[in-house]
C-alpha cells in the first residue's frame, strides 16, 4: 500500500499538470522505454515518506539499478510531480547514496532530469556541509577522472543547481519544447532585469543544441530522446554484462513460504535454515563448522547462479558463534567470495552477575571485536538483508550500515534499534528488597513514570523498517518472497 502511494508522486493534480498541461511523460514510463524490457530495482522508495517537510510521500527523485543495452547502470530521475522536482535534503541523499554504488560497483550513471534546483526555504539542510548538495557535483568530476560515463537526458525544466547536473555528463540529450536549462529562470529575470522572455529563448533545446553547446543531442521527442541515449550507451565502450547461459536452480521449497517464516519476535527461536532453504539455489547448502558455535550459520551455497558465503543469525552471537564468524569471514575475502549476511540479532543479554559470568562477557566481547574487524576488511561485496531484529553491537558484527555494506536492505518486519524495547528499563516486580534494592525500586519508579510509556512508544516506532527506510539509513525494504531477485 505504501509504494502505491508513493508511486502517486505529487497526487492526481500535479499528475494531470505534468502529463496533460506539458505533455510529459511520468517518470517511471521514461525509465521504461530507457531500460532494457523496463525491469529496474528502485532503491529506497520509501524515502521521505514520513518527513517533517513536504506534504507528499516522496524524495522528488526516483534511483535505481537496471541495464540498457544489456550495460548495468544506476540512474537518477527526477519526479516532477513532486514539488515540480524541487530538491528536498532527502533527494539530495538519496542522489548521493545512488552515486556512491555507482562509484563503488563502476556503473555508468543515467540522469533524467527535470528539477526545479533546491528548495530555498530549507538551504541550511541542503547547500552549505559537506554531505549536502554540492557534494553531487564533485561526485560527477570525481567519477569522471575515474573513468565511469555519466549521461542525461534534460526532459524538463533544469534551474539553478539542476542545470549542472546535464552539463557536467559526458554526453547530454534535451528535447524540444520540453526540455530547458538556465541558472535562473524568466521569472527572476523579470524580477532582476524587468524584461519579458519566455523559456524557450532563455534556454532551450534549439538555444543549447545550436548556441551554447551545453547539449550534444537535439530530440524532437521524449520518446527519441530515449532511444537516442540508448545508442549513446553502446558507443561508451563500456562492458555489456552477457545473459545467464541457463537458468539457475528453484529452491526446493517455495520462496513465497518466507511470508510465513519472517520473523516477528525477534527472539532468534525459528532455525535459520528454513529460511535458506527458500533463498539459495536449488536449496544446496554447503555449512562450514555446522556443529560449533551454533547460533550462527556460516557456509556456501549459490543465489540466482551466484556463489556467495553467508553468514546467518540463528540465536545469541556468542563467544563461540563470533569466532566461527571472523574465520569464515576472512575465508571469503581470501577466496574473493561475496559475503550475503542474514541479520535476526537477538537482544542483548543481561550484564554479569558474577566472576565466571564476567569472564564469560569478556570473551564474548573479544570475539565479537575480532569478527568486526574481519567483516570490516573483508575487500569482497557485501549485502545484508535485515530479516528480522537487528539489535545493538550485534548489527555492527553483522555488516550493519555502519559497516558500509554494498547493499542493505530489510523485510518489512524488521526492527532496527539500539535495545529491543521489550528490554527497556522497568519498574521491577514486587517482593522482599533490601534497603538498596528498595532505594533502586524508588528511584527507577520515580524515574520512570512519567515517561516510561511515551519512551516505549517513541522506540516502537523509531524502530520500524518504515521509519528506518524513510530516512535512507538503508537501500529499501523488500517483500521477503522477491529477496533471491534483488
Amino acid at each position: 500500500e505504501l509504494l502505491e502511494k508513493v508511486k502517486q508522486g505529487g497526487g492526481q493534480k500535479a499528475i494531470l499538470r505534468h502529463t496533460q498541461r506539458n505533455q510529459k511523460l511520468f517518470v517511471r514510463e521514461r525509465l521504461r522505454l530507457l531500460l532494457d524490457r523496463g525491469d529496474f530495482l528502485e532503491l529506497s522508495p520509501l524515502a521521505g515518506l514520513d518527513m517533517p517537510y513536504g506534504d507528499v510521500p516522496a524524495a522528488g527523485c526516483l534511483t535505481g539499478i537496471g541495464r540498457i543495452c544489456g550495460v548495468w547502470c544506476v540512474f537518477i530521475a527526477s519526479d516532477a510531480t513532486v514539488k515540480g522536482g524541487t530538491i528536498y535534503p532527502i533527494g539530495v541523499k538519496k542522489q548521493l547514496r545512488a552515486q556512491e554504488i555507482a562509484m563503488e560497483n563502476r556503473l555508468l550513471s543515467v540522469h533524467l532530469v527535470d528539477s526545479g534546483g533546491a528548495f530555498l526555504p530549507l538551504q541550511s539542510e541542503l547547500f552549505p556541509d559537506k554531505l549536502h548538495g554540492g557534494r553531487i557535483f564533485y561526485n560527477e568530476a570525481i567519477m569522471s577522472a575515474m573513468g565511469i560515463p555519466q549521461v542525461a537526458v534534460v526532459c524538463g525544466s533544469c534551474v539553478a543547481g539542476g542545470a549542472y547536473v546535464p552539463t557536467m555528463a559526458e554526453e547530454s540529450v534535451i528535447i524540444d519544447k520540453i526540455g530547458t536549462l538556465f541558472l535562473a529562470g524568466p521569472p527572476l529575470v523579470k524580477a532582476a532585469t524587468g524584461e519579458d522572455v519566455c523559456p524557450e529563448d532563455l534556454g532551450g533545446a534549439r538555444l543549447h543544441s545550436q548556441v551554447s553547446g551545453c547539449s550534444d543531442h537535439f530530440a524532437p521527442s521524449e520518446e527519441e530522446a530515449y532511444e537516442c541515449l540508448r545508442n549513446v550507451v553502446c558507443t561508451l565502450n563500456w562492458e555489456a554484462v552477457p545473459e545467464e547461459a541457463r537458468e539457475p536452480d528453484c529452491p526446493l521449497y517455495s520462496p513465497e513460504e518466507l511470508l510465513g517464516l519472517a520473523p516477528l519476535d525477534y527472539s532468534c527461536s525459528l532455525p535459520v535454515k528454513l529460511i535458506l532453504s527458500r533463498l539459495v539455489d536449488g536449496s544446496r547448502f554447503q555449512e562450514f563448522k555446522a556443529t560449533y558455535g551454533t547460533t550462527l550459520v556460516t557456509g556456501f551455497g549459490h543465489v540466482e547462479g551466484h556463489l556467495v558465503g553467508i553468514v546467518a543469525n540463528n540465536g545469541e552471537l556468542a563467544h563461540h558463534a563470533a569466532l566461527k564468524g571472523s574465520h569464515f569471514v576472512q575465508l571469503c575475502g581470501q577466496r574473493g567470495i561475496p559475503i550475503l549476511f542474514l541479520q535476526n540479532t537477538a537482544p542483548q543479554p543481561a550484564g554479569p552477575a558474577s566472576i565466571s559470568q564476567a569472564e564469560a562477557h569478556s570473551n564474548r566481547l573479544k570475539a565479537q571485536a575480532s569478527m568486526m574487524s574481519a567483516v570490516a576488511c573483508a575487500a569482497v561485496p557485501k549485502i545484508t538483508i535485515v530479516i528480522g531484529g537487528c539489535f545493538g553491537s550485534d548489527s555492527y558484527v553483522m555488516c550493519g550500515r555502519s559497516f558500509s555494506p554494498n547493499f542493505l536492505f530489510l523485510w518489512p518486519n524488521a526492527r532496527v534499534a539500539l535495545v529491543d524495547s521489550r528490554h527497556f528499563p522497568t519498574v521491577p516486580p514486587a517482593g522482599d528488597w533490601t534497603g538498596e534494592e528498595l532505594e533502586l525500586k524508588q528511584l527507577k519508579a520515580n524515574a520512570f513514570k512519567p515517561v516510561q510509556f511515551s519512551a516505549l512508544s517513541r522506540l516502537e516506532e523509531e524502530s520500524s523498517a518504515f521509519y528506518s527506510s524513510s530516512r535512507l539509513w538503508d537501500d529499501g525494504i523488500i517483500l521477503p518472497q522477491d529477496t533471491r531477485k534483488v
